[in-house]
């Protein structure tokens, strides 16, 4: 029972409580400049969580075996042959998105997300656990760029992952699909997250 207890909370933390973006700040390179539609969103997203569970679960497993002074190193090397594998798959998919993401992809590599993941908790715990836990902050990450992608997308072009939402008669805000867009919906998401905590604390807090 307490195993399933500390499963279920490893992974729902980096959903919510412990989230990438709307938490720790992190991988906002790939949280700015890709979100401007649904669709590089959730590739962006999904890449990510791939690269982020495959690596865990291999420092995990070779957590013991790695040379205190290469931890770094090895991780990286571990985390670049993921990021090769997710290029390809893109590619294969979908060239379209592939170039829409550009370099982003190649950047995961140095996503401070996955490395954090890799250093603080895989390289400590075993397979099941650093697995979870990579999954739980790969989907909150996802979740956090979905958020910020169907916003920019509906207000900035009316559509929602292609569909036109409004009709012909809207007038874009093109200033949502734009970087300073981006920022601006970020600071908006990060206030809505921060009231929701706020209110969780003190209704606890009563109780």
């Amino acid at each position: 029972m307490e195993k399933t207890s500390l499963s279920a909370t490893t992974f729902l933390s980096g959903l919510w409580k412990e989230n990438p973006v709307f938490v720790f700040l992190l991988g906002m390179c790939p949280t700015l400049a890709v979100t401007n539609s649904v669709s590089n969103s959730l590739s962006m997203g999904l890449a990510t969580t791939f690269v982020l569970v495959s690596s865990s679960m291999l420092i995990s497993m070779l957590r013991n075996l790695i040379p205190p002074q290469v931890r770094i190193a090895s991780f990286i090397m571990i985390i670049a042959t993921f990021v090769t594998v997710a290029d390809y798959i893109i590619q294969a998919i979908s060239i379209e998105i592939y170039r829409s993401l550009g370099a982003f992809i190649a950047l995961i590599v140095v996503n401070c997300i996955i490395m954090g993941r890799a250093e603080s908790f895989a390289s400590k715990n075993g397979i099941w656990l650093s697995g979870l836990d990579a999954l739980g902050s790969g989907l909150g990450f996802t979740l956090a760029l979905f958020c910020m992608g169907a916003i920019r997308e509906v207000i900035g072009n009316g559509t929602f992952a292609g569909i036109s939402v409004f009709g012909p008669s809207y007038e874009p805000w093109v200033i949502m699909i734009l970087p300073s867009g981006g920022f601006f919906v970020l600071g908006a998401l990060l206030l809505v997250v921060n009231v929701i905590n706020e209110r969780v604390k003190k209704m606890r807090t009563k109780a």
